[in-house]
């Protein structure tokens, strides 16, 4: 509430006063006292009122400010015009209002045409961009618009009103700066829609959202999160009934539904609705125990009994997110010892304070003070879970205190291998041809090679566990049992009980796995790691990036690299290093080319707003480049897979080394093009 002495109450306020003082009454913040109370003083911020008075009293939550005349702007575009006034109309966060409002007095046309006319599309892992205003950005008034797209489209998937308030959908949210915001925003959007919410009421890891979709039956899924992203990110992911993340055609057709919605109701802001509302619920004190009992099942009775007689000990990093709390619960449901945390980095903190950049993808770049805290308390095993705790990375200590950081491909070379051994533990007659393994098409095909040898079914999918959740629902359709699936980027799937990548549960059955090798076999990680190249092959693979920001020369890049013959179409590189290596086949999942099939048509997806890349080589290297869905990156992804016969492992290390130093060079050409690379 704003109070105005009667004196200042006579004087006419002009339009932007009006406007700022609307938006103050909604959000009596900081931010509003930095730019009305800088220009009166006497104003002061008040709690709010419920009652509505007149302008000479109190005052009301009233409309946003519009774009009056006096804040018309004259940019010369006038589209551009129309998108300013549209957003000065609609936002009512004071903080996004205000920045717009500075930038049209600054008439930085520019950075106004940047923010504004553009709009944020569901990627390789939803929505995801920084936080600041515009419309491709994350802020309050992007994520009421994508809210109300989202239950405009479940109105017309779901026509049935019973179903609204009886499944409804569920909510979650990370310790990331105004994602509790941004999922109390959308609650407000469902509820006023007459949806049932279950809205967890605190930090929860991502993995319990699709997991409570499938336990409470839900039309769909919200997950505010950016992931392992900088602290100035956040994100929106979205899943459906199936309890896995949107895909073709649900993506698309929610987008359009967004465009179709894009102004506030009248109610979208009042967060007033979530106070005694029969429609929103905590399902936190029903799901949590549910996860931990179906974790619990998921391991044989056998190795829980290992687990408790383990000697290993662990240690365990949150990199400043939610996931200490879960993995508190998830080791003794285990009969685990508690894990050593890493003090510096378990509680969660939006601002990342240790880690800039909370991706334990980076390696020791992020790890370091894992490594410390394992080596300090002679503790073997390090477990790291990004922000929102859906990942996970492992690292192993050696007794002369080396250690070793598995990357994500021999990580998920040790899961799938222990997927087939719990599965084969806990079936009294286990049928392998009606089993199952899921990888993408970026990660290593080590699961092929298992699969071969074993007699499984193995499925590549398009990059992203939305490609990779819906392949297993599929498989699932058709009767198989999925034991395993996973991308490079450590993100595994152990079980079925969440059809997402899942940090926690990943964690649980790494140190199960690491206690079983360690009294049963007398193994260490990495023992079992070659264990595994000796008896299905060595593979050996780097992932890595170089980074980009400037899209037209991302396009230029690629587009090179299609018309490499006399700016031909269709026309690939065809070796390296001056015909040295050969290239077999291309297939390009951008334009649906495909050296390699007889109508030059690939089978997988094709997505021609994202840039991939495939080249296979006539000695078995493999790689891929491809541009990242939500970072400014230019990844690439190489593997060589060599026969089980074939020992000679040091020279196709060297090989796949050389040969991915000349692919980045020749391909990508980052000194010319000014490309900064990744350490």
């Amino acid at each position: 509430m704003l109070t105005i002495p009667k004196l200042c109450v006579t004087v006419k306020l002009s339009s932007n006063w009006r406007g700022l003082l609307r938006n103050a009454v909604a959000f009596p913040n900081a931010v509003l006292q930095k730019h009305i109370l800088g220009q009166h003083p006497r104003i002061a911020v008040l709690p709010p009122c419920k009652s509505k008075q007149t302008w000479s009293h109190q005052f009301p939550i009233l409309k946003a400010p519009r774009a009056t005349a006096n804040l018309h702007c004259l940019s010369g575009d006038r589209e551009l015009d129309e998108k300013i006034n549209n957003w000065l109309e609609w936002d009512r966060n004071p903080e996004t209002w205000c920045t717009i409002k500075d930038a049209i007095k600054a008439q930085e046309w520019d950075k106004l045409r940047s923010w504004l006319m553009g709009r944020l599309k569901f990627g390789t892992a939803g929505l995801r961009a920084e936080m600041r205003p515009g419309f491709n950005a994350m802020n309050d008034l992007v994520v009421i618009q994508t809210a109300q797209g989202l239950c405009a489209y479940l109105k017309e998937q779901f026509p049935d009103k019973k179903k609204w308030c009886k499944q409804g959908i569920v909510i979650g949210y990370d310790s990331r700066h105004n994602s509790k915001r941004f999922a109390e925003l959308t609650t407000v959007v469902f509820l006023t829609n007459e949806f049932r919410v279950n809205l967890f009421q605190r930090y929860v890891a991502t993995p319990f959202v699709p997991y409570t979709i499938l336990r409470y039956n839900c039309l769909a899924g919200v997950m505010v999160t950016a992931s392992h992203n900088p602290k100035q990110d956040n994100g929106y992911k979205v899943y459906w009934s199936n309890g896995t993340q949107i895909i073709t055609p649900h993506d698309d057709a929610i987008y359009q539904c967004i465009l179709k919605n894009l102004q506030p109701t009248k109610c979208s802001w009042d967060r007033n609705i979530l106070i005694d509302n029969e429609l929103l619920y905590d399902p936190y004190d029903s799901i949590i125990p549910a996860y931990y009992d179906a974790l619990r099942r998921e391991i044989p009775s056998q190795l829980l009994v290992a687990n408790a007689d383990c000697p290993l000990s662990f240690t365990y990093t949150a990199m400043h997110g939610v996931g200490y709390a879960y993995i508190e619960m998830a080791f003794p449901t285990c009969n685990l010892d508690e894990v050593i945390p890493v003090e510096e980095q378990v509680e969660p903190d939006p601002n990342f304070p240790t880690a800039p950049h909370p991706n334990p993808e980076e390696g020791e770049k992020v790890m370091k003070l894992s490594i410390e805290t394992a080596t300090s308390n002679e503790s073997q095993i390090i477990l790291a879970n990004d922000p929102d705790a859906d990942r996970l990375a492992v690292g192993e200590i050696i007794d002369d205190g080396e250690y070793k950081l598995f990357t994500g491909n021999e990580l998920a070379a040790l899961l799938g291998w222990w997927a087939l051994e719990i599965y084969k533990m806990g079936t009294e007659k286990p049928d392998l041809a009606k089993c199952t393994m899921v990888s993408s098409t970026v990660s290593s095909m080590i699961l092929k090679s298992m699969a071969a040898v074993e007699g499984f079914n193995f499925h590549e999918t398009l990059t992203g566990f939305k490609w990779i959740g819906n392949k297993v629902i599929d498989e699932q359709k058709a009767g198989k049992k999925v034991l395993f699936a996973f991308e490079e980027a450590i993100g595994y799937m152990v079980t079925t009980n969440v059809i997402d990548k899942d940090g926690i549960s990943a964690a649980a059955h790494v140190a199960t796995m690491a206690c079983y090798l360690r009294t049963q076999k007398c193994m260490s990680l990495q023992d079992k790691l070659r264990d595994i190249y000796e008896k299905y092959g060595f593979h050996t693979s780097v992932v890595n990036y170089v980074i980009c920001s400037d899209v037209s020369l991302i396009k230029t890049i690629f587009k090179r690299l299609r018309t490499f013959k006399n700016n031909e179409k269709n026309t690939y590189p065809t070796s390296l290093l001056d015909g040295e290596f050969e290239v077999e086949h291309v297939r390009d999942l951008t334009t649906g080319y495909d050296s390699s099939k007889p109508d030059k048509k690939a089978t997988l997806p094709v997505n021609s707003s994202t840039q991939m890349i495939t080249f296979t080589f006539k000695n078995g290297f493999v790689i891929t480049l491809r541009t990242s869905g939500t970072e400014p990156k230019m990844k690439y992804y190489a593997e060589m897979c060599g026969k089980p016969e074939d020992k000679r492992w040091d020279e196709l290390e060297l090989i796949t080394r050389r040969m991915v130093k000349a692919a980045v060079d020749e391909f990508y050409e980052p000194e010319k093009n000014g490309l900064q690379l990744n350490s």
